[in-house]
């Protein structure tokens, strides 16, 4: 089980819902080893053209008289492949996440669990998501890569949990990117570089071309 090598995570950005995502997720289709994490009510648009898609949250709970709540099973068979959970933008209890990491690993959901720093990486790591992102709050849509202003941080987080680690706040370039997988990380989480752009098919190029 690898991550693709980009997440976009579309937030709650005009650009990511109704036909602007479709046209984003067409673009993502373009290029290897990109995904894509949505408004739950927006997974099925990316499925549709195939792109890896994931949630950008939901709730531990079953079958039952939820109403309000994201039920797991949903996502799941809308085409989400997991959830990306614990954003600095929706934080969560931690006996909440330890609820909701269970519930993804009942039915085969994967997990990315982010973290706002070491620390908070090796409690949620004991739960075991299948990814842990690192991203420092301070950082995220500054334009302000972690990989190049706090790379300690992306590598002590790949030394101190056992979960595969991705990174994000202020990933902007393909150096970026490069120099994250230098580090350790297994991928990125990337948003208003791509959401914001006004040519969003160059800026996932070049986020993709790190190997070159």
């Amino acid at each position: 089980m690898v991550i693709e090598t980009i997440l976009i995570n579309t937030k709650a950005y005009e650009h990511g819902v109704g036909r602007s995502l479709e046209s984003l997720a067409k673009i993502c289709k373009e290029f290897k080893n990109v995904s894509l994490a949505v408004q739950p009510t927006e997974i099925w648009r990316v499925t549709k053209h195939k792109v890896p898609v994931y949630a950008q949250h939901i709730d531990p709970v079953p079958y039952g008289a939820h109403t309000g709540w994201i039920l797991p099973e949903a996502v799941k068979k809308v085409g989400a492949r997991g959830t990306l959970l614990n954003h600095s933008e929706r934080k969560l209890k931690m006996d909440v996440l330890k609820k909701t990491v269970s519930r993804c690993k009942s039915i085969g959901l994967e997990t990315i669990v982010c973290a706002s720093s070491v620390r908070e990486a090796k409690r949620i790591d004991m739960l075991h998501p299948d990814y842990i992102a690192i991203e420092p709050p301070e950082l995220i849509g500054t334009g302000r890569s972690v990989s190049e202003v706090e790379p300690s941080v992306i590598s002590r987080t790949v030394e101190s949990v056992r979960a595969k680690v991705l990174c994000g706040a202020g990933i902007s370039t393909k150096e970026d990117v490069k120099k994250a997988y230098e580090l350790g990380a297994v991928g990125v989480l990337v948003a208003s570089a791509v959401l914001k752009s006004k040519n969003p098919r160059a800026e996932v190029r070049n986020l993709s071309r790190w190997r070159e």
